[in-house]
């Protein structure tokens, strides 16, 4: 795959269920997906407008509908695999991507701004089927952000919420716990926090490393 005419920043395997789909996004704007064809070959389709600026972090959605488990008519509504996927740019944007059949290409069904500098990751958090999606972004204005879309409400609007104050440095990466529900946050100034939920909704700092691996 020699598609791309800059550095490739970020790549990301989708889950199992979709096959051997490897997403890759780079810094001459675009977004790319492999896939590996019934003919045992790689085919490659290409976003070509993904972040005018360059593309810094890509991230796939869970695969099981937010809900599914929880609400009525569950079985008809997992039925169908979710096909999503998030991307961070130097336009200071998260975009989030759907699978269309009709077009049999990925489109922009959100845009998440509110970030004043390059988003430097995104992270979707792993789903069972509860009926709350969260994506996590960070971003060169030292700020995380949580984004929540909420399948009981019946509204597909994302609603952000920050994670704290602004940090001291340049956020670089956001990774979730595999059972999605501790966020972990790597920051400039050598450090990495653990962030939790509390049952008021307010996102709490349960555990600090500093640079010596020693908690602070």
């Amino acid at each position: 795959h020699d598609k791309h005419q800059a550095s490739v920043n970020a790549i990301a395997w989708a889950s199992h269920e979709l096959g051997p789909v490897l997403l890759c996004g780079s810094s001459d704007g675009k977004t790319s997906l492999v896939s590996f064809t019934e003919t045992g070959t790689w085919e490659v389709q290409m976003i070509r407008s993904a972040h005018a600026t360059g593309v810094n972090a890509v991230s796939w959605a869970p695969v099981i509908a937010a809900g599914a488990f929880t609400q009525p008519g569950a079985e008809s509504q997992s039925a169908g695999l979710v096909r999503q996927f998030a991307t961070g740019g130097c336009d200071n944007n998260v975009k989030i991507w759907a699978y269309s059949e009709e077009t049999k290409a990925y489109d922009v069904v959100h845009t998440l701004d509110g970030h004043g500098d390059w988003v430097r990751d995104v992270a979707f958090a792993p789903n069972i089927g509860l009926p709350r999606t969260y994506l996590a972004s960070c971003s060169q204005d030292k700020n995380v952000y949580i984004w929540t879309q909420d399948a009981q409400s019946g509204s597909l609007d994302w609603k952000r919420q920050a994670l704290s104050e602004p940090f001291p440095d340049v956020v670089w990466r956001v990774s979730w716990s595999l059972s999605g529900n501790v966020l972990a946050v790597s920051c400039g100034d050598n450090r990495i926090t653990l962030w939790k939920e509390n049952v008021k909704g307010e996102w709490e700092c349960i555990s600090e490393v500093n640079e010596n691996g020693q908690k602070a």
